[in-house]
């Protein structure tokens, strides 16, 4: 986390001298402290962030890859005439075991075109879909299988 606050002040300083980085170096130091003192954050807590690293870029980019595959489902369904939308909402219930894991599966269900997560109560999902097609297999997909590999991790 140090890392990160010295990086966000060098680039909202926009340059990089030794003033600024002497600066960035205290500030991020004090940063990191407050953090530590009074938010209960904990060094191992980098450690783990850094072991967890590439599975999280990873996450990311096939989130990314889901969204772009269903922006173009989304946009085929909506411009085609002949296909009838049958708006569809599912449960399901999913064994992933940490509240930060959940969350990031309703967001990701939210952020992919077609769907919305409409709630979220311990492990089960209440999710709106565009077209019934959207709902096959949403208890197991590709992000489930992601949070569940990061959830080992620990």
């Amino acid at each position: 986390m140090y890392l990160v606050f010295f990086l966000i002040w060098v680039i909202f300083n926009g340059q990089f001298t030794l003033e600024i980085a002497a600066f960035g170096v205290a500030i991020a130091g004090l940063m990191y402290w407050f953090l530590c003192k009074f938010l209960n954050y904990r060094p191992r807590t980098d450690l783990i962030l850094a072991k967890k690293f590439f599975q999280m870029l990873h996450y990311v980019f096939v989130l990314f890859k889901e969204i772009i595959k269903a922006n173009f489902v989304v946009i085929k369904m909506i411009m085609s005439s002949r296909y009838e939308i049958e708006p569809a909402v599912v449960r399901f219930k999913t064994d992933l075991k940490t509240t930060p894991a959940r969350i990031m599966l309703a967001n990701c269900i939210t952020l992919t075109p077609g769907t919305i997560t409409v709630s979220l109560e311990e492990n089960e999902y209440v999710v709106h879909c565009l077209d019934k097609s959207l709902a096959e297999g949403i208890n197991s997909s590709i992000f489930v299988t992601l949070l569940k590999e990061l959830e080992r991790m620990d």
